[in-house]
Parts: C-alpha cells; sequence; structure tokens
C-alpha cells in the first residue's frame, strides 16, 4: 500500500498498480523464521505447529508429563515411534511428541536422484519442510504451507525458471471464476513447475499445513533468504513420503496452481 485516504468515516489504500480499495482491518503477518546452518546437523529436528502436550511414552494413552511445546517453538528428534496412527518424536529424556502438532525435518544430505552439481531445494509434503543443500551440507530449513486438495504441489525434479523480488499473482481455479483472486506484489518469488512457485506470504498463513492453490508458502524472512541463495537452473525436488499426493502427470494436466 503506497497512499491511504479517509473517505466518509471509511479507509481506502491505493496499491502499486494505482488501484484504490476499501481497507479491511489491518493484520500483521507471520514473523516465524527457520534456520541457517554452517554444518549439518547431528540428527533430526523440526517445530512444533499447534501447542503440543508432551507425554512420558509414545501413544495417546501413556502418561502426559504435564508441559507443552508452544507453536512454533524448535524441537530436537532424538528417535521416532510409531503409535496411534502417528510418528512419535523422542525430544528429551521421558518426553514424546506427536506428529499430529509437529513437523520433523529429515536431515539427509544424499544427492537426489537427478540433480546435478551440488545445490538442491527438498520440499517435504508429507511434513511440510523445505531444506536447502549445498557442497553436502544442509544450509537451510524452514515450515511451508504447500497445495491443498485437489491443488496439489506436484511431486518430481524441477529446476527454477524465472524469479521476481516482488509480482502479482492472479487467477481462478472454479469454471465460473467464482474463486478468482488478485494478489499484489507476491515477493519473492521463484517459478519451478509451470505456474507453481516458491514465494513469501504478506497474507494469513498457517505453516504446516496444506493451504495453497498448489504454491510453497513461505514466511517473509524465510522466502526473502532462499530468494538471496537460490539461483536461475536450481533444482527443486518436491516428494511425499506418505505416498498421498497424486503423482501421475495425467492428473496436472490443465490444472492451474497459484498461491
Amino acid at each position: 500500500m503506497i497512499d491511504q485516504v479517509e473517505v466518509d468515516g471509511k479507509s481506502f489504500v491505493r496499491l502499486e498498480s494505482g488501484g484504490w480499495v476499501q481497507a479491511k482491518p489491518i493484520y500483521t503477518w507471520i514473523r516465524f523464521q527457520g534456520l541457517v546452518f554452517s554444518h549439518t546437523p547431528e540428527n533430526d529436528f523440526g517445530w512444533a505447529v499447534d501447542e503440543a502436550e508432551i507425554y512420558s511414552a509414545p501413544g495417546y494413552n501413556s502418561p502426559k508429563t504435564g508441559k507443552s511445546i508452544p507453536k512454533y517453538e524448535l524441537i530436537q528428534i532424538y528417535q521416532v515411534a510409531q503409535a496411534d496412527d502417528y510418528e512419535w518424536y523422542l525430544i528429551g529424556p521421558n518426553a514424546w511428541v506427536s506428529s499430529h502438532k509437529t513437523r520433523r525435518v529429515i536431515v539427509d544430505t544424499t544427492k537426489p536422484e537427478g540433480v546435478t552439481g551440488d545445490r538442491w531445494i527438498k520440499i517435504d509434503l508429507a511434513n511440510f519442510t523445505l531444506s536447502a543443500y549445498e557442497d553436502g551440507e544442509l544450509v537451510f530449513a524452514t515450515l511451508v504451507s504447500t497445495g491443498l486438495p485437489p491443488m496439489y504441489t506436484r511431486p518430481g525434479l524441477f529446476q527454477i525458471y524465472e524469479r521476481y523480488e516482488a509480482s502479482p499473482m492472479f487467477g481462478a481455479t472454479r469454471a465460473d471464476r467464482s474463486d478468482y483472486y488478485y494478489l499484489e506484489a507476491v515477493p519473492w518469488t521463484m517459478y519451478y513447475d509451470d505456474t507453481r512457485a516458491i514465494h513469501g506470504v504478506y497474507w494469513p498463513i498457517m505453516l504446516g499445513y496444506n493451504q495453497s492453490h498448489g504454491c510453497v508458502n513461505l514466511a517473509p524472512g524465510d522466502a526473502n533468504w532462499l530468494y538471496a541463495w537460490a539461483e536461475l537452473g536450481d533444482w527443486v525436488y518436491v516428494v511425499d513420503p506418505s505416498g498421498k499426493t497424486p503423482t501421475d502427470p495425467a492428473y496436472y494436466l490443465g490444472v492451474t496452481a497459484g498461491p
């Protein structure tokens, strides 16, 4: 927003495009930021995406410790177990949390098949995390939001082909265009799969969940860091360890992705 006026008790703001719109109540963008590394961590780690209760052992029938992890708090993961259809993470002595309200970064410096060079971005759709690797080391990791079914973020191996510090995004997914959207100056956008992009968001976001029309959404600070680090042609490896995301290329024919 580059200007603001009051008319008949209502606020209007002028956008970079020159148009005026009535202002809605102001909200603040998310301040969460991921982690930058000087060397690869020795164990997996992650974050809570909602307040997560701590149990003394894996499983919801195990005794609770009376403690919890706040939303977006960092956790170290020393062991993984299965119970009650969820992964459970050992985050300290006799302290376990469920993957229902936490997300895990699987540290793996193995170069994905097909990647040439020593730089790639990994997007884990099951864990809602993004990791950046360079010269055999993990250099960055954070939480993301990805495509809300049926507008999935497509698994596969891609390359960044366009980059914009700020760019408008607009479109619709329904035939009657009732879900048309127009977003001014979407920050730090990198297109890698047709209309799918990695970009920052200045609107309300729930990191660690499906939310977008197929794009990979990051908090602004993370999008800024990744944009400064990445280059045209860098590889983007999108994987879903759960196997729940369609992989058939025919599914994505004619599907227009968006923010």
